[in-house]
């Protein structure tokens, strides 16, 4: 059984390819959304509000914690490791690799939010793997509540998108990373943007595909196929941004309290 946390509903992307990459399997999804947005809270928090999310669904049998959340994964991840005895797989990893398989001219661009940005992460784990990789990061924080809105292909939000892709253009980068769950929904205005000169990672994929490899993968796929949700608030919107993020809606949702 696999645990997904995010901040809010993003993380049904990642949820979404999981369900196409693998065989039928019961996924747990928490989402805070009575908290929401986990990008303009303190290190403090995020660490405080993913360690209890963690304990949520690690009570409720799940053999593998997935960090859907890229703030949780930049802020967190190392605290919540030393915290809980559970296999815990983040999206900056899986991201990093990808986007690192993909360039041609070692100039990536990452965005994400204010916190996923402003914490570095990002930077690091690329000079991790390759010290000669130039990153371009830039926080885009208008993108999360356009996408929650339901604005996909709305003027607006290609406006914006062109004001923050700008400067990326500038510096002629060949790979985008989406840095924050919700942004493969916009994979389509962003490839237009960048006239699909610009290789564009999908963050939720290459976290999906990284599961399928994992070593605890044999001893949780044989699990009957069933998705539950768990979310700290269900917004009057629910069943329109499930549809969007997710294109289905989920065999069971549940409202519940978090006790941090």
């Amino acid at each position: 059984m696999i645990g997904v946390f995010d901040s809010g509903l993003g993380g049904l992307t990642v949820v979404k390819e999981i369900k196409r990459l693998m065989p039928p399997i019961k996924i747990l999804y928490f989402g805070d959304t009575a908290r929401l947005p986990y990008g303009e809270k303190s290190e403090e928090i995020i660490k405080k509000y993913t360690l209890a999310a963690c304990n949520f669904l690690k009570k409720r049998k799940a053999k593998v914690i997935i960090l859907a959340c890229h703030s949780a994964s930049s802020v967190a991840l190392n605290y919540v490791r030393s915290k809980i005895s559970l296999p815990i797989i983040d999206v900056i990893q899986a991201g990093v690799k990808a986007a690192l398989e993909k360039t041609k001219t070692k100039r990536i661009g990452v965005i994400g939010t204010r916190a996923t940005i402003r914490s570095g992460t990002y930077e690091r784990v690329f000079k991790n793997y390759d010290k000669e990789v130039e990153i371009i990061a830039r926080a885009t924080p208008l993108l999360v509540p356009l996408v929650e809105e339901g604005w996909i292909n709305h003027y607006i939000t290609k406006e914006v998108l062109k004001i923050y892709l700008q400067p990326f253009k500038e510096e002629k980068i060949d790979t985008l990373l989406l840095g924050c769950t919700h942004y493969p929904l916009l994979k389509k205005l962003i490839k237009e943007i960048f006239q699909n000169k610009v290789t564009i990672v999908d963050s939720s994929e290459a976290l999906a595909k990284s599961i399928i490899n994992f070593s605890s993968y044999k001893k949780i796929k044989k699990r009957k196929e069933e998705l539950i949700i768990y979310l700290t608030d269900i917004p009057p919107e629910f069943e329109k941004i499930a549809r969007n993020f997710l294109g289905l809606l989920p065999d069971k949702i549940m409202r519940v309290s978090l006790r941090e």
